[in-house]
């Protein structure tokens, strides 16, 4: 029997425990899952596909495939990408986790993976007994390692730290993929909700002045669950690599990982209307400049951070004792311990809390703070 470790969310138990104490109520910052209401454009376009007797299609709907087409040519500058080379998933967890079997990779594999990233790189490699490397350049591999690389992760922007890789690091790091024969797999989930200087400009692995136009070997995942508040439709898709796609979709076909068609057809209108991407950005933006001064004000230093729905903090100590500070004032936050050990003395707080919640955990961070 395939034996996994403990997942990780579990060992936040007492840490919750402590935190519902307070007698205003838990502010739970430890989770990126949205709260705000689905778009009713969105719900609208579900209920008109409910009638859905039939099996839907793994590949995808020519509609939802043409949509994610035009969405990566309107939105990630890509050109070049045809309705063939793109298909929904449920979900980008599902091809994060799933993405080494599917490509064929075995025990002599190794899976590269960032030195701080989402604990699920790590699984995908235990499903098939491949060696996960955490690494942010494969100049550090040996040359023995260098033989077996067969994927590389990317996460832009990042998760926890909400770092972005630019134009030129991420042509870098396709050049030298693509000298060991690896295929890269960019996990983009986040590209929306670029702050700063990345504010629309966080460039996707198929913008053909990474690749030079070249495809081949190359994916790139995206998610609605941030931008749309569709986490619960487990709406996502995967695209690129037309030398690969065709195996890919097959090998779904086979096993049955299929998007259902409501949501599919949920996806072309999500995908096709940019107004409430707009709004909800707008939304975060305002959270995150109500958390971010309190945050330092508590005496966090916050790292990184220029993307996505996360402020990736840090007081130089275990990540476990600044949980334990946070928790007293009924805040919860995600120890940076889960995401390598890297990331041991951080904490990851989320933008995810209603306003009323982000109101509520900056009155107590400023408050503690002033005492």
């Amino acid at each position: 029997m395939l034996e996994l470790p403990d997942y990780p969310w579990n060992q936040l138990a007492p840490y919750r425990e402590l935190a519902a104490k307070h007698h205003d109520g838990v502010v739970d910052l430890s989770i990126g899952t949205p709260v705000d209401d689905t778009p009713q454009v969105i719900q609208e376009a579900l209920a008109q596909a409910a009638n859905s007797h039939g099996y839907p299609t793994t590949h995808g709907t020519p509609e939802v495939r043409q949509a994610i087409v035009d969405w990566y040519a309107r939105r990630r500058q890509v050109t070049g990408l045809s309705i063939d080379d793109v298909m929904p998933t449920v979900g980008s967890k599902e091809m994060v986790a799933w993405l080494p079997l599917l490509l064929g990779m075995g025990p002599q594999d190794i899976l590269v993976r960032p030195s701080i990233a989402y604990p699920t790189y790590d699984i995908g490699a235990k499903l098939v007994g491949a060696t996960a490397i955490a690494t942010d350049d494969l100049n550090e591999l040996s040359d023995e390692q260098r033989a077996r690389v067969k994927l590389v992760w990317v996460n832009s922007p990042g998760n926890p730290t909400g770092k972005v890789r630019d134009l030129e690091s991420l042509r870098q790091l396709v050049h030298q993929a693509r000298e060991l024969g690896a295929v890269v797999a960019s996990d983009e989930c986040y590209a929306e909700l670029g702050w700063d200087e990345f504010e629309g400009a966080v460039p996707s692995v198929l913008d053909p002045r990474v690749n030079d136009g070249n495809l081949d070997n190359l994916l790139s995942l995206y998610s609605l669950s941030k931008q749309s508040n569709l986490a619960g439709y487990r709406a996502a898709f995967v695209a690129g690599a037309p030398n690969l796609m065709p195996t890919l979709v097959n090998s779904r076909k086979h096993a049955g990982m299929i998007v259902p068609g409501p949501i599919q057809h949920a996806m072309v209108v999500a995908l096709g209307d940019d107004e409430h991407v707009v709004a909800q950005r707008e939304i975060y933006r305002a959270r995150r400049e109500m958390l971010r001064p309190a945050l330092e004000n508590f005496g966090l230093t916050i790292e990184d951070s220029v993307a996505g729905l996360y402020l990736w903090c840090t007081e130089g100590q275990s990540s476990w004792q600044t949980l334990q500070r946070l928790a007293e004032l009924g805040i919860v936050a995600g120890p940076g311990a889960f995401y390598g050990t890297a990331g041991d003395l951080h904490v990851r707080v989320a933008l995810t809390g209603s306003d009323e919640r982000i109101a509520a955990a900056v009155e107590r961070l400023n408050s503690s703070a002033n005492r």
